[in-house]
Order: C-alpha cells, then sequence, then structure tokens
C-alpha cells in the first residue's frame, strides 16, 4: 500500500450511504432505473498544487489552484491557503490513482482552464491579460466515495467529492471507471 496525503473528508461513509440512497419517489425510480445501492469505497485522486499569477489591466492577483494530476480534465481546485497540517491527513491505501500528468502539461491546462473562466466572465473586461503558473512541491489528494449500483450483469458508479459534499458529474465518473477497468 502507498502512503498518501488527502484533505480531511468532511463526508462519512454513512453520510455517503445516506446520500447514495435518497428517499421517495425518486429512490424507487433509481432503483428501478439503476438498480439499488450494492457497495460503497473510497477513492482518492491526486491533484498537483499550482501558484497561480494573473494580471489584468494592470493589477496582479495571486491565486493557489490544484488541478488533477491523472488527466487534467476535472474541474480546478480553489484554495485560499496552502493546505495546512491540520486541514490535511496521512493514509496508507491502494485506492488511489496515480498522477501520470507532467508538471508542463499541467500547468498550461491550469492556464486554459482559468484563462476560459476570466473570458466567460467578461471578454471585454480583459485587458493585456498575462496567466503563469508555477508548480508546488508536493501532491495532495481529494478523498471521494463511490457508490455501485446495478445488476452482476451491469454496475454504474456514482461519485461523491467527500470535501465539498457534492455529487460529481460525468467527467469524474469516466475517470473512476477508467480507473476501475484498467486496474480491476
Amino acid at each position: 500500500m502507498t502512503c498518501i496525503r488527502s484533505l480531511k473528508p468532511n463526508v462519512t461513509r454513512e453520510q455517503a450511504i445516506r446520500q447514495f440512497s435518497p428517499r421517495g419517489p425518486t429512490a424507487l425510480l433509481r432503483n428501478v432505473a439503476f438498480g439499488r445501492l450494492r457497495s460503497v469505497a473510497e477513492l482518492y485522486i491526486p491533484f498537483r498544487l499550482f501558484r497561480v499569477q494573473i494580471t489584468n489591466r494592470g493589477v496582479s492577483e495571486e491565486r493557489l489552484v490544484a488541478l488533477d494530476a491523472v488527466s487534467g480534465t476535472l474541474d480546478l481546485y480553489q484554495f485560499d491557503h496552502s493546505p495546512a497540517d491540520t486541514e490535511t491527513i496521512w493514509l496508507e491505501t491502494r485506492n488511489h490513482l496515480l498522477p501520470e500528468l507532467p508538471d508542463a502539461i499541467a500547468a498550461e491546462q491550469v492556464v486554459a482552464k482559468l484563462r476560459r473562466v476570466l473570458y466567460s466572465r467578461g471578454f471585454f473586461k480583459m485587458r493585456g491579460l498575462q496567466i503563469t503558473a508555477q508548480p508546488l512541491e508536493d501532491d495532495l489528494h481529494i478523498p471521494y466515495w463511490l457508490g455501485f449500483r446495478g445488476s452482476d450483469a451491469r454496475a454504474r458508479v456514482s461519485v461523491i467529492d467527500a470535501v465539498r459534499r457534492s455529487l460529481e458529474g460525468a467527467k469524474v465518473r469516466r475517470l473512476v471507471e477508467t480507473w476501475l477497468t484498467t486496474n480491476g
């Protein structure tokens, strides 16, 4: 098993099970369509931290963001400060993806993602926009809960971000499904 550093989760296993198993008419519909909840597992996805410098209209600001270090396709995580020891844990687990993205490509993707976000807030508000991203020393894992539904012949996975307490969409599900099928 590998020892990794992760943000502390805000969702326990029991809370994840409750979130994967809503009550009422929607639960019945979900169980008919996708099958009942069969299993819940934790998973940790590595994110690379970057210190980003953004200059627009001669005004500079600094941000701390993290990009998934597997494919760079997930949404950025933003931090007010570098996660302190009290906000992280060290644990041994096999349930983690391996970082595969080189720093140079990851930095390019961070810049591109931030540029899209800034332009979406108002293209005409941008003057002399410059963005630089410097990778920081270590990776940080983000905890997720996986919920497996379905029958023996067909399974479906749902994903909860255990820090933000939110159900994740297709990007994270695809990343997890790829990991499961190549490492299972």
